[in-house]
């Protein structure tokens, strides 16, 4: 090949290869870029974290809801139905910010799934803490002074 047409031939082979490029580039920052399932992204870390609170405060009021509440010195039953109530409202708030805070359905790495656990667990913490504390308000209206 002479050196002339060299130049000429480079040229075109760059054109050409950007001209069958661009179609792919253009596809590739169209489409969303797929998560793995094992990857910690935030959403699913705040969707964790939301579960665990949920979960703490699920066994906090079912510890302090089966706890008789005939016995005397209500104290620990009642921190432990308050700790279950507080720990059940902040897992179910973090879980609604997350489900918010959500672009994409299940499987898109923003942890709305766990974010609905979240708040249903919450919820469910939340429940049995207010039934311990109204057993407890119960127990102490009923007590001979």
């Amino acid at each position: 090949m002479p050196v002339r047409r060299l130049p000429a031939t480079a040229a075109a082979a760059l054109l050409g290869a950007v001209w069958l490029a661009t179609p792919a580039a253009a596809h590739a920052l169209v489409q969303p870029d797929p998560v793995s399932a094992y990857t910690m992204t935030a959403g699913r870390l705040w969707s964790l974290v939301g579960m665990a609170l949920g979960l703490a405060g699920l066994v906090a009021g079912g510890l302090a809801l089966a706890r008789s509440a005939g016995r005397i010195g209500a104290g620990p039953r009642r921190r432990g139905a308050i700790a279950a109530l507080a720990a059940g409202t902040a897992g179910a708030v973090i879980g609604g910010l997350v489900v918010a805070a959500a672009k994409g359905g299940p499987g898109t790495g923003y942890g709305i799934v766990g974010g609905f656990l979240a708040i249903g667990v919450g919820l469910i913490a939340m429940v049995l803490a207010g039934l311990a504390l109204d057993r407890l308000r119960r127990a102490a209206d009923t007590r001979p002074r």
